[in-house]
């Protein structure tokens, strides 16, 4: 939803980033997954999805659509093996880790969600010159951003992760015993990443700044109703922002509301 307020050359370059993402998170936990492959074999296919996404950046081309697709993207807007590489890494940790001690939490939320960030963000300067510190802060904020939403999908989706994939995202963190303290000391995180990341709304381009702030404010709201659903419920309930709410931050973020 948020995309479509994206400036239309913006909108082409921040497809292309998500649908190689979308890709790779189909390989470790989607079809290849769902056809059997062992954890050995889906690492394999994404270690090969991952060389063909390198040398398509280094050629500018490539036979699979998707990846020729990021490969203009990338080449165009300047995202290298800096961003991509921690990417692929976050997603291979998924084909064997099950559980996050503080440090891998960070790697992982880096390299699955900042990096993200990071490349949407130089979709979003692309054709802008900006002064070194603006683009500090920028960085600094869409990191956060990244991270803010990697965090809520993981609040949101505690029970989906543990029954169906067997995995624990937040370090000492377990389902059968989650509670109200759990629940609000990972919301405070949360809160402070969205907090930074929204502080630097105002120094994007026009041409992303209502995107952004869309998709912030519909983060922020299933931040709100996560905090309005007991502890105890959301280990088998998934929390959801209705579409008629959707509908009016959208109209807000495209008449220029921020967070």
């Amino acid at each position: 939803m948020a995309s479509r307020l994206l400036g239309p050359d913006v909108r082409v370059h921040v497809r292309n980033i998500y649908a190689l993402v979308r890709v790779a998170d189909e390989i470790v936990d989607g079809v290849a997954r769902d056809a059997g492959l062992s954890p050995d074999e889906v690492a394999a296919r994404l270690d090969a999805f991952e060389t063909e996404t390198d040398l398509a950046v280094s050629t500018g081309y490539s036979t699979n659509l998707v990846v020729h697709a990021f490969a203009i993207t990338a080449r165009t807007v300047g995202i290298s093996r800096d961003l991509t590489a921690p990417f692929f890494a976050s997603m291979r940790a998924d084909c064997t880790r099950t559980a996050h001690t503080p440090e891998s939490f960070q790697t992982y939320v880096y390299g699955s969600a900042e990096v993200i960030g990071l490349m949407c963000l130089r979709a979003f300067l692309h054709g802008h010159t900006v002064p070194d510190d603006q683009e500090a802060r920028l960085i600094n904020g869409a990191r956060h951003l990244g991270a803010a939403f990697q965090k809520v999908n993981f609040l949101r989706d505690l029970s989906a992760d543990f029954d169906g994939l067997g995995r624990s995202y937040f370090p000492g963190v377990e389902l059968t015993s989650f509670g109200e303290d759990d629940k609000r000391r990972l919301l405070a995180d949360i809160d402070e990443d969205l907090a930074i990341s929204s502080a630097t709304l105002r120094e994007l381009p026009s041409s992303s700044r209502r995107a952004v702030a869309l998709a912030q404010l519909l983060f922020g709201e299933l931040t709100e109703r996560i905090r309005q659903t007991p502890a105890s419920a959301l280990s088998h309930t998934r929390v959801r922002v209705p579409t008629p709410v959707k509908l009016r931050l959208a109209a807000g973020a495209a008449a220029g509301k921020l967070p």
